[in-house]
């Protein structure tokens, strides 16, 4: 096992395309570290200069203490596992989990050890005499992550392995790729766009945008202090609602937000710092933080969907012109095209300055 660390990376291609600014942030020995944004963010080329397969064009990327900006990636102790499976079709299982040991010289004894270790591990020990024709995705997608583990690296790299499963198969083999690291305690690093996927599997979430790094945590701080606005709307399904416009201080001691281009949303007590009066803000709240008024400030919306989804609803309002989505225990709402009072839950807020996008914090 080995820590990772990227001290100033950057990636600079030759057309002059910044791919990454400047990732500086470390990996612990044994963590499982998710790199995730959307298409074209620079996570994905992080995780190729870890493999070695792009070249970094300032900085330094050390694995395990040692600098590797100039290693080969054979030479690098990793793994590395595709979005593609990138089996051998004309191999069966035990061929294409062996094949790589094969290259390395490792005795037929140590190959037939590993490989059974490997099956057992992920329940592919009843398969290993099928081709991968003969498997379903989500088994093809066991094998790669087999023929990753008996190589036994001091570090895994998974570039999207789940993107060509179905949401069924994509929970379940999240769930062996959680069990397989708890077994392992081996560093992972895992490159997804899906934020389902980074919250449910990151034990630390990096949140790139631009070839930027937004903001590096756990994924419930996150989810409960986004450092900006991209934060706060990439992370979280549904995504937070935003409301901008300008604060105002109540002669109850409470605040509303003044609305650009119309309207007052009541903020009750919210935890707003006295010199944000009359500024432009950008208020956000996640939907389980609106709820059907039953008294007191309330706001009132239209209704423009409702989406059951068993356990709760989605309920689809629009605020004047902007859309806003509220997520609610199943109940009986008003109709498709009524109003309903809607409240928020004043602590719950979150403030960001108009201009910047910036989280706002008032002072202790």
């Amino acid at each position: 096992m080995a820590d990772v660390r990227f001290d100033g990376v950057r990636k600079v291609y030759d057309n002059g395309q910044v791919a990454v600014h400047g990732a500086s942030f470390g990996i612990a020995d044994g963590e499982l570290m998710v790199l995730v944004g959307p298409s074209g963010c620079g996570k994905s080329t992080l995780l190729r200069m870890v493999a070695g397969l792009e070249e970094i064009s300032a900085g330094t990327l050390s694995i395990g203490g040692r600098v590797v900006n100039d290693v080969a990636p054979k030479d690098r102790d990793i793994a590395m596992v595709f979005q593609n499976y990138a089996l051998y079709p004309h191999m069966t299982v035990a061929e294409n989990l062996a094949f790589g040991l094969k290259l390395r010289g490792h005795d037929r004894a140590e190959i037939g050890r590993r490989v059974q270790a490997a099956a057992d591990m992920l329940g592919l020990a009843g398969m290993l005499d099928k081709l991968p024709r003969a498997m379903s995705g989500g088994q093809r997608q066991r094998v790669a992550l087999g023929r990753a583990l008996v190589r036994e690296p001091a570090v895994f790299l998974l570039d999207e392995p789940l993107s060509n499963l179905d949401a069924k198969l994509r929970h379940s083999v999240r769930t062996e790729i959680a069990q397989l690291h708890r077994k392992l305690g081996t560093t992972m690093i895992y490159v997804t766009h899906d934020q389902v996927e980074a919250m449910t599997l990151g034990q630390r979430i990096v949140v790139l945008n631009d070839g930027v790094i937004q903001q590096i945590d756990t994924p419930m701080a996150l989810y409960e202090r986004p450092a900006n606005l991209f934060v706060a709307g990439f992370l979280g399904s549904p995504a937070m609602n935003t409301l901008k416009g300008r604060l105002q201080a109540l002669a109850d001691g409470g605040f509303e937000l003044a609305i650009d281009g119309g309207g007052r949303v009541p903020l009750g007590q919210a935890p707003v710092a006295p010199e944000w009066t009359g500024r432009e803000v950008v208020v956000g709240v996640r939907p389980e933080h609106l709820q059907p008024a039953a008294g007191g400030a309330a706001f009132d919306a239209v209704i423009d969907g409702i989406e059951p989804v068993g356990n709760e609803m989605f309920v689809n309002l629009r605020h004047g012109a902007r859309p806003l989505v509220m997520r609610v225990p199943p109940q009986a709402l008003p109709a498709v095209g009524e109003r309903i009072a809607v409240a928020v839950t004043s602590e719950a807020l979150h403030f960001f300055d108009a201009a910047s996008g910036l989280r706002l914090e008032p002072e202790a």
